[in-house]
Formats: C-alpha cells, structure tokens, sequence
C-alpha cells in the first residue's frame, strides 16, 4: 500500500464510520478503566480532578461522551470515539498515518482535549467537558475493535451469536466478553488491578500512539479468528478474556499517565 492510497483509505473510512457508532467497553468496561485510572493518579492530578469533577468520581464520569449522544447538538462527537484504519498495516505504515493524521478521530481529539486541559484559563464548563470526554475516549481506544478495519466498521458487519443470541464482533468486545463476567465495576477492578512495578513504569511511560499500535495489533489477531456466522460461547471467553483484561487494566493506567502530565504542574 503506497502512502497516497494509506492516506485516502484513512480519510474515506473516517466518514464512512459515522452512521455506525458503538459504546466501546458498554458502561461496565468504561466505569472499570475509570475506576482503575483513579488509584494510580498522583497527589497533584487527584485534586485537579477533584476540583473539575467534584463529587462525581472518574468511573461514574466515563460514560458521559456516551450518553450525550442522544442530544441532537453533540452529533459532532460521533466520530471521536474511534481510529478505523485499513487491515494489514505494517508497524511503519501505521506509525506514518498517526504522525500524519489531522483528521477527527480518537487520537487527534486525545491530543486536543490533553493539551487545552494543560490551559489553567479554560473555562470551568469547559473543563468539566473535556476532561469527561478525555476519560472515555481513553477507554475507546483500548478496546481492540476501535481501532478496527474500515471496511467492516471496526467489527460491526461481522455477524456472529453469543450464548445463541445474535451480535457482532464490535458488540462482543463492547460488552459481551467482560459482561458474561457478571461483576460490578467495582468488583471487576478489583479483580484486575494488580501489576509488577517494573510494567507499570513501563506503561506510564507510553503515549497515545503506542495505546493504538498496541489495540491495532489485539485487533488483527480477532479478526483472524473469527468470520461472520460463528457460534461463540465459553471457548471464546476462554481464549480471550484476559486480553480483555489487560486492555481494560492497561486503558486506566494510561489514562492515569497521561492525567499525572497534564495536571503536573
């Protein structure tokens, strides 16, 4: 794939995308990456999020770029919520698409949102917005399948059951995967917030781009286990919930690091 054709595909598969929105992790997946995100933010950012938040914790915030979805005047944030890219990119080819991107999508609207946090004059209202935002389009990008093929719309026209009841690949990595679970977000986090200090000096260190390099890897390895018409039950949840995990666990700690840089100083 030449680099003219990378960069049309990367347009046309943006707007392609729009009419065909999904909640990426459902409210549990996004609750638990808040919830994880809070226990290793630093003194700093804790109270910086305090004071923009107040009461409302990072986890019950998370959803928020979701539920406004229904309000007519915040249509724009459709395509926010997601980085589709075409299939079989190299490592080179992906790095040069990200370096180049200046179209509306997860990882541009990460930066943005992270740098106008960075202004200590931007309005209350304002802050409350973006940092809600920030926290749920953090969690996006980790689920493997937001970061999904154009072609197929990150997962949605690959029909599939689950337990027998009608889904599609996007919707068993939204929900269906860590929902057969059965916990709380509170008791999932719990379950899964543990790490060697070493890892997680090493994913502190990380920037958005990497979370994406890493989900477009997850993603093309689904995508090659799977084709329209499957039957998944217990064998899949088997085989990969805890990539599930680690994904939701790797989302809070990145989106820990990259609050711990913005309220630094």
């Amino acid at each position: 794939m030449n680099i003219l054709s990378l960069k049309k595909l990367f347009l046309f598969g943006t707007l392609l995308y729009i009419p065909c929105q999904s909640m990426a992790w459902g409210m549990l997946g996004h609750r638990v990456v808040g919830q994880v995100a809070e226990s290793y933010l630093s003194k700093k950012a804790k109270g910086e999020v305090k004071n923009i938040l107040g009461t409302e914790s990072m986890a019950m915030a998370s959803n928020w770029a979701d539920f406004i979805k229904s309000e007519p005047a915040y249509n724009y944030l459709g395509n926010w919520h997601y980085i589709n890219l075409p299939a079989g990119l190299t490592m080179d080819q992906l790095d040069y698409a990200l370096k180049r991107d200046t179209v509306t999508d997860a990882y541009t609207k990460i930066l943005f949102l992270s740098s106008e946090l960075k202004n200590k004059s931007l309005a209350q209202d304002k802050k409350v917005m973006y940092l809600k935002i920030l926290i749920h389009l953090v969690g996006d990008i980790h689920q493997p399948m937001h970061t999904g093929h154009f072609e197929d719309l990150g997962g949605n026209k690959i029909q599939l059951t689950w337990f027998g009841q009608n889904t599609n690949l996007h919707r068993v990595w939204d929900s269906d995967l860590i929902e057969s679970q059965d916990l709380s977000y509170t008791e999932y986090t719990n379950s899964i917030n543990f790490i060697d200090k070493y890892k997680l000096q090493s994913l502190q260190l990380e920037g958005p781009a990497q979370w994406i390099t890493d989900s477009y890897k997850i993603s093309e390895g689904l995508y090659s286990k799977v084709k329209s018409g499957d039957k998944l039950s217990y064998r899949y949840i088997y085989d990969n919930l805890e990539t599930a995990n680690q994904q939701l666990l790797k989302g809070g700690i990145h989106l820990a690091a990259l609050l711990n840089s913005i309220f630094i100083n």
